[in-house]
């Protein structure tokens, strides 16, 4: 890596801080590329498997959590935060509470933020250069074997809550992170407290008790890895516990007193897309390929596929209240081509006693 000399990287620090809110982050912050203790609490998670089918999760071998290794000569890591909470009426308690209405985590709404947030890592580094000159850096958003989570903890945008997600004092923690290797030697920001306290909301309310401990996630229970990562079969025992979840699950944030202050976005891209803040299962659940290819066209939701996206509302339908209409809406998938649709469809009759 290779940058011209540059003296006032204090100076340089803050004013990078400044772009990164001009161009509609929340906010910035620096840390280095020590990742030690997060390295070690990886490599247990991994070891007593509960990352699931997410095999991803053990490649690279360290270099997850050695971003010097994965790339040379990176010296500081600029992490930024976006707010990703439409600012809209529809309260999601009142979906959840809504056996007929399909329930998508809050994040999936609008489009996917991966090229929106690279786009503006991209710019970032372009003023950087503007300031500096040449310099090296290379942008993540949930990308690569990155540690998103544990960088931006060490980089003081907030703690990892009980249920691991980063919850920030004054913002909460819907939130998107995005990351900016750099070979810059700019001052780090410390860290911030722990403020979960004894509270254990998070870990009481999980529908399926995925959180097994403070700080402590097994995947293979979590819903959001069952609709979104999974892509067998859902495991029986806890397809009744799914509810009306079809695409990820937000209970463990709903929940969280810290999310009274949770910031609103009110970034066009977050904006729900499809009416998918308020749809009906039996609507979503007709959805040919074709329409849900084209009307996920740009979401994150795209990629699951759409046996998987017909497997995840079979469930819901099966957890609704037996009524003529969910009955017909599941018999019509009855027959479908994938076997994995056929047999959570036929769980869900199963269940209206079908």
């Amino acid at each position: 890596m290779n940058s011209r000399p540059f003296q006032d990287h204090s100076a340089l620090a803050k004013k990078i801080k400044q772009w990164a809110v001009e161009l509609g982050f929340q906010e910035a912050r620096i840390t280095n590329t020590h990742l030690g203790p997060a390295e070690q609490q990886l490599t247990e998670w991994l070891a007593q498997g509960l990352h699931g089918t997410m095999g991803y999760m053990a490649e690279h071998g360290q270099l997850r959590s050695r971003p010097q290794e994965l790339v040379p000569g990176t010296l500081r890591i600029i992490s930024v935060r976006m707010n990703y909470l439409a600012d809209i009426d529809t309260d999601p308690l009142s979906t959840l509470d809504n056996p007929h209405r399909a329930y998508i985590s809050r994040y999936a709404l609008g489009r996917d933020y991966h090229k929106l947030i690279r786009s503006r890592l991209t710019k970032l580094a372009d003023r950087i250069r503007g300031e500096v000159g040449d310099f090296d850096s290379r942008a993540f958003v949930d990308s690569a074997p990155v540690m998103e989570k544990s960088i931006a903890t060490q980089a003081g945008h907030g703690w990892t809550g009980k249920h691991c997600i980063v919850i920030n004092r004054d913002a909460g923690s819907f939130f998107f992170f995005g990351e900016l290797f750099t070979n810059l030697p700019l001052p780090i920001d410390e860290p911030t407290d722990d403020h979960c306290g004894s509270c254990r909301r998070c870990l009481d309310l999980c529908p399926t008790q995925a959180i097994v401990a403070p700080y402590k996630l097994d995947a293979r229970r979590c819903i959001s890895y069952l609709t979104n990562s999974l892509k067998g079969s859902i495991p029986v025992d806890l397809r009744p516990l799914i509810g009306n979840r079809i695409f990820g699950c937000d209970d463990c944030q709903l929940v969280c007193p810290w999310n009274q202050y949770a910031a609103k976005s009110c970034e066009p891209d977050f904006m729900p897309r499809q009416g998918l803040d308020n749809a009906q299962l039996i609507d979503l659940f007709a959805w040919t390929e074709e329409a849900f290819l084209n009307r996920m066209a740009g979401s994150a939701i795209r990629r699951i596929g759409h046996a998987c996206w017909l497997r995840n509302i079979a469930v819901a339908l099966g957890n609704a209240p037996t009524s003529d209409e969910v009955i017909a809406a599941l018999q019509s998938r009855a027959d479908h081509e994938s076997a994995l649709v056929r047999e959570h469809v036929a769980w869900g009759l199963a269940q209206h006693s079908v």
